[in-house]
């Protein structure tokens, strides 16, 4: 049996949970976790979703990302999450800002940075989740966005300015 997801109010308290099919047809608030790698040389490790996902099939997004079940703490879900799809145990987490996205997806993400130096040959991927991670320098990354951005999930230049861009975002 799947696990509800928690819903949340206009300032993200938590006011219940429901299945998630529900959550996203009722379009209601929900919260994400997303975790932002990088390593000791500027360069930044985004995920490419897997091909069979709902949203965003197929398109680079942040090195980790979850929905938060019920029961569940930003912190409890981003570290089950980067455990479950990159192998990732026992990493230093720098909480960091908190988005909110409108629309088609009603959600807050909190967001979490992390240092890890190491090849992506050494990530064990989730296949389910994740199809390949692979490290972009600042250019690379520009250069890419600009000549596909459809091969990004839509916010993915937002929060790539947001993490290695200098632009500042203000916490909610």
């Amino acid at each position: 049996m799947k696990q509800n997801i928690v819903i949340v109010d206009k300032n993200d308290n938590v006011i219940g949970s429901k299945p998630r099919d529900i959550v996203i047809k009722e379009r209601l608030r929900y919260r994400v976790t997303g975790l932002w790698i990088k390593n000791s040389n500027g360069e930044s490790l985004p995920a490419r979703r897997a091909y069979t996902k709902i949203q965003h099939p197929g398109r680079w997004g942040p090195a980790v990302a979850g929905t938060v079940d019920e029961g569940e703490s930003y912190e409890e879900n981003i570290t089950k999450e980067a455990e479950e799809e990159l192998d990732l145990q026992d990493i230093k987490l720098e909480k960091s800002s908190k988005t909110q996205t409108s629309g088609e997806y009603n959600h807050f993400t909190q967001w979490f940075i992390s240092v890890i130096d190491k090849p992506t040959k050494d990530f064990k991927i989730q296949e389910e989740e994740v199809v390949e991670v692979k490290w972009f320098s600042k250019e690379e990354f520009s250069k890419q966005f600009e000549n596909n951005p459809k091969e990004f999930i839509p916010k993915m230049k937002e929060y790539f300015d947001m993490f290695v861009g200098g632009q500042k975002r203000k916490r909610i």
